[in-house]
């Protein structure tokens, strides 16, 4: 069973390992958890379905006060404080469950015909509100696809697969196999997400490098608007004026509703692996990475931690004692203290993985790279798409976690990571309520491109003595960061979307031109505001 007020699967738990806790407790101080509300009470707390009746749909929609708390908010820490204090304020006032495009066509005309506000609820993933009602006379009405999420077809020769919107990664990918293919995208949320959220949100997947982002692999497919069905054909490259297809990649539920999904697939690679190099220090080693991306070395993923993050790793890695023989041989290479991590993918043919391989050793070893070879790299695969536990682990010693992700070019990199790293850890002492807060602050590059990199950074504080107060810590850390990052040449979000959280923010990334255009194309589709309003465009 799904966990209602948090990620994942209930029966799921990791652990931190002692030595964890004792690191955390040193660097921001022993904590105390707040009281978890039951869902009981907060489905208690769910008002009567301002819904309209009508026989066309009520077949579809389920507004049961359960249902309707479990799709009430995504994964923000927002959403999980509101979740977890029991004070979620706002509810759909009923969820849909549609298994095609004609019952989608339905439930459009249903919500022109009776005024009702829609909101795609993907898979419930979203970190920056995309999902999250707003408060207002109008009835809301979530639209869930997780009924359609079957391989609609494959076309062999072109690379085309087409899929139900609502199909979750793990679904995408055990269909695609079957045929022996894959789509190769990887998110962390890939145990939950859609494919469809995914084209929804422009999603990046962890192996880029060789797969691509979503815009790469989205070919076309079906959209149903309240003005109608709009197909997008999967072309393989047009000159033939504005890209349509552009359109739709983040328009995030503004549009229309993402129903069927075609995209480019390619066949199941000989091989994939995972090696780790370890760097004396950050320069060396981000100019490592700059140069195996900006020389085309054929790696499927590289992600670079800074020092801190190294530290936290490996402290929270569990097994001491190896942990403590790696770092004492690290330590004879010349990698001690400040040594940085990275890790990078091998995936394809046995020439294509040996040849790279040998350029990407070649290239960090120009650099002082000390290579681990693949058991910490196993480890990572094993891991990596369950390290949004961790956010449970940590809530209940009184911590609380969240992420901040942007991207920009080489020049800037390092000036806008120190920028967001410093505020994290000072902000809190700004104010009179939280003087004495420490912010444990890390972070990695994860996704990398000849022009520039994604900055991914962490923070982790310990919990108020109220719920509202940790809110009010965390909307002091996230804002004023965010305010940072766009106002230093930095993308408000590069692979999270802009949802309900970064909204006020996307006016200095897009000017006030940008904006207008994205306006009129919103009201073209949507005069009424309809669809997800408040979601991208405040």
């Amino acid at each position: 069973m799904r966990r209602w007020n948090g990620w994942g699967d209930e029966q799921f738990n990791l652990e931190l390992p002692a030595q964890g806790q004792s690191f955390l407790s040193e660097r921001v101080g022993a904590a105390k958890p707040l009281t978890d509300a039951t869902l009981e009470s907060v489905c208690a707390k769910v008002p009567e379905t301002r819904l309209p009746a009508d026989t066309q749909v009520d077949a579809l929609i389920d507004t049961s006060p359960e249902t309707r708390v479990r799709h009430a908010r995504g994964q923000s820490l927002a959403d999980w404080l509101a979740l977890r204090s029991g004070e979620p304020d706002v509810f759909p006032d009923g969820v849909a469950n549609p298994d095609s495009s004609l019952e989608v066509q339905s439930l459009l005309h249903y919500a022109r015909n009776h005024n009702v506000e829609l909101i795609p609820y993907g898979g419930g993933t979203s970190v920056a509100g995309h999902i999250n009602p707003v408060a207002g006379d109008r009835p809301v009405l979530t639209i869930d696809m997780g009924k359609m999420n079957r391989l609609i077809d494959l076309d062999k020769d072109s690379q085309i697969a087409t899929f139900g919107a609502g199909t979750p990664g793990p679904l995408v990918e055990s269909q695609l196999r079957a045929h022996g293919y894959t789509l190769g995208h990887f998110p962390q949320s890939f145990e939950l997400s859609t494919i469809g959220g995914w084209v929804a949100s422009r999603s990046s997947g962890q192996q880029s490098l060789r797969y691509g982002r979503i815009e790469q692999l989205f070919a076309g497919g079906r959209i149903e608007t309240l003005k109608g069905t709009l197909n997008i054909p999967t072309i393989p490259a047009s000159s033939a004026g504005p890209d349509v297809r552009e359109m739709i990649l983040g328009s995030e539920g503004r549009l229309g509703m993402v129903t069927d999904v075609k995209v480019r697939v390619t066949p199941l690679p000989e091989q994939e692996s995972f090696h780790v190099v370890f760097f004396p220090d950050w320069d060396s080693a981000r100019t490592a990475c700059r140069k195996l991306v900006q020389n085309r070395v054929q790696l499927s993923m590289l992600r670079l931690s800074n020092a801190i993050e190294t530290e936290t790793q490996l402290a929270l890695a569990g097994q001491p004692h190896l942990i403590g023989l790696m770092e004492k041989l690290l330590s004879w290479r010349g990698a001690s203290d400040g040594k940085c991590m990275m890790t990078f993918g091998l995936t394809g043919s046995k020439h294509q993985c040996a040849s790279a391989r040998q350029e990407a050793k070649r290239i960090c070893s120009e650099h002082k790279g000390v290579y681990t070879g693949t058991r910490l790299g196993k480890k990572w695969a094993e891991k990596r798409f369950t390290m949004p536990y961790l956010r449970e682990a940590l809530w209940h010693l009184g911590y609380a976690v969240d992420t901040l992700e942007t991207a920009t070019d080489w020049d800037n990199v390092d000036n806008l990571l120190d920028l967001m790293e410093n505020n994290l850890r000072t902000a809190l002492q700004s104010r009179a309520e939280s003087r004495d807060e420490r912010t444990h602050v890390f972070t990695h590059l994860s996704h990398f491109y000849s022009q520039g990199c994604s900055i991914y950074t962490t923070y982790v504080f310990r919990v108020a003595d109220s719920y509202s107060e940790t809110l009010a810590r965390w909307q002091h850390l996230k804002n004023t960061t965010s305010e940072l990052i766009v106002n230093n040449r930095g993308t408000i979000s590069h692979q999270h979307g802009v949802g309900k959280d970064h909204a006020p923010f996307l006016p200095v990334e897009k000017g006030e031109l940008g904006m207008l255009a994205i306006h009129a194309l919103s009201n073209t589709f949507d005069p009424e505001g309809l669809l997800n309003p408040g979601t991208l465009l405040e």
